[in-house]
């Protein structure tokens, strides 16, 4: 199975200089646990729930501490032609809960979670 089928075309995205406050609003407004930094066409990183929880429990200023500057760059991407099962070991190996999905000519058209690849195998 296409790994298409289920990702989210739904993508949350905020600028690299939104605040760690006005990200987590954004998670919890797009009731998403992943951010995508930057554009479609230029995709900066993600900021995860996790991360902001890190920071957090770190003390960091959330009104004025820029999502670059906890965002993660080190990114692995999916395609829409990817299967399930290749995107699976890829998350399993790589201890990732969302992973980026471009098309063929490489833009951002999704994101898939932990949770979608659970659906696929359980139904």
């Amino acid at each position: 199975m296409s790994i298409e089928l289920l990702m989210s075309d739904s993508i949350a995205m905020v600028s690299p200089s939104t605040s760690i406050r006005d990200a987590a609003e954004r998670l919890q407004i797009a009731e998403v646990g992943l951010l995508v930094v930057g554009t479609p066409d230029a995709v900066h990183g993600v900021v995860s729930e996790r991360d902001i929880v890190r920071c957090v429990a770190l003390g960091a200023d959330l009104d004025t501490t820029p999502v670059e500057e906890i965002e993660s760059d080190h990114l692995k991407w999916a395609t829409v032609n990817s299967t399930v099962d290749t995107v699976a070991e890829e998350m399993m190996e790589n201890y990732l809960r969302h992973m980026l999905v471009a098309d063929d000519a490489g833009q951002l058209v999704g994101v898939v979670s932990m949770r979608d690849i659970l659906t696929a195998y359980l139904t």
